[in-house]
C-alpha cells in the first residue's frame, strides 16, 4: 500500500510565516526558511509554499526568500500563490519548486492548466481549491477566499483534473484553523471524482484527526496542515508512530 504523506504548509506574507482561521486574522509564525528546515529534518514528506496575498495584491510571487527556502529542503516542495501564466511556472520551478500549485489563476484562466501540463508534465501541476459550502453547494472561491465564484466545486475539480492536473490540494474554509478535524464530507466527494492525488488540508487539530481521515477516506493521499506543526502541538514523529499503529502506511523517519 502507498505512503500515506504529512504535509506542513508554509502560508507566508511579506516574507514571514502566518496563520489565522478561516483564512482569516493572520499572525505571524516564524521565518519560512527556518520552517522549512525544520520540518526537512523532522519527517515531514513533503513542503508546501504558499506566498498567500500575492493574488489579492496583483502581484507576483517574492522569489528571494523561495530560493532561500528551497534551498534548505530536501523534500518534494510545491509552490503556490499569484501563479497566471507560464512564465510564473518557470520562474518557480528556476527558484528550486517541484511542483506548481495554481489557484486563483486558474480560475481567471483556466486553459493555463492545461498548456503547463503539456510543458512541464501532469506531475508538476497541482490545482489548489478554496471551497465553501454556500446555501447547501460546494462553491470555489477565488482570492485567498475572499471571492465566492459561484463555480461548483466538485465540477470545477474534475474539469481540472481532466485538463492535466495531476494532483489536487482542497482547502477548506469551514474547517480551516478551527482545529475539529478534516471536512470529511467534502473529501469523499472529491475522492470519488478523480483519480488523482488528493490532498486534505484545512481543519486538523490533533493525531486523531489525520487517524480519522486515513481511517475514513482510504483513497486521500495525503493530510496537509500549518498550526498544530508549527505550534508544536502535534510532533511529524508521534504522528508517524500513531497511524503506523493503526495500521496507516507512512514513510519512516
Amino acid at each position: 500500500m502507498i505512503t500515506k504523506r504529512i504535509i506542513p504548509c508554509l502560508d507566508v506574507k511579506d516574507g514571514r510565516v502566518v496563520k489565522g482561521i478561516n483564512f482569516k486574522g493572520l499572525g505571524d509564525v516564524a521565518s519560512p526558511v527556518d520552517l522549512a528546515e525544520f520540518y526537512t529534518s523532522t519527517g515531514a514528506d513533503e513542503l508546501v509554499f504558499y506566498d498567500i496575498t500575492a493574488s489579492s495584491e496583483g502581484r507576483k510571487l517574492f522569489t528571494e526568500i523561495l530560493t532561500e527556502t528551497a534551498g534548505r529542503v530536501f523534500i518534494p516542495l510545491t509552490v503556490g500563490g499569484g501563479i497566471s501564466t507560464l512564465e510564473d511556472f518557470d520562474r518557480v520551478l528556476k527558484c528550486g519548486a517541484d511542483k506548481v500549485s495554481v489557484n486563483s489563476g486558474a480560475i481567471r484562466n483556466p486553459e493555463i492548466i492545461g498548456q503547463a501540463a503539456k510543458l512541464y508534465g501532469d506531475q508538476c501541476v497541482v490545482i489548489s481549491v478554496d471551497i465553501a459550502l454556500v446555501d447547501g453547494v460546494y462553491r470555489v472561491f477565488s482570492r485567498g477566499g475572499r471571492d465566492n465564484t459561484g463555480m461548483e466545486a466538485i465540477d470545477w475539480i474534475k474539469r481540472c483534473v481532466a485538463d492535466g492536473a495531476g494532483e489536487v490540494v482542497v482547502n477548506s474554509i469551514d474547517t480551516d484553523g478551527v482545529k475539529q478535524g478534516f471536512d470529511i464530507p467534502l473529501l469523499k466527494e472529491v475522492c470519488k471524482a478523480v483519480n488523482v492525488p488528493v490532498i486534505a488540508s484545512g481543519g486538523a487539530g490533533c493525531i486523531q484527526d489525520f487517524i480519522d481521515l486515513f481511517t475514513e477516506i482510504p483513497d486521500i493521499d495525503a493530510g496537509l496542515a500549518a498550526s498544530i506543526f508549527h505550534f508544536g502541538e502535534v510532533a511529524i514523529s508521534d504522528l508517524k508512530k500513531a497511524m503506523t499503529k493503526a495500521g496507516i502506511p507512512a514513510r519512516e523517519i
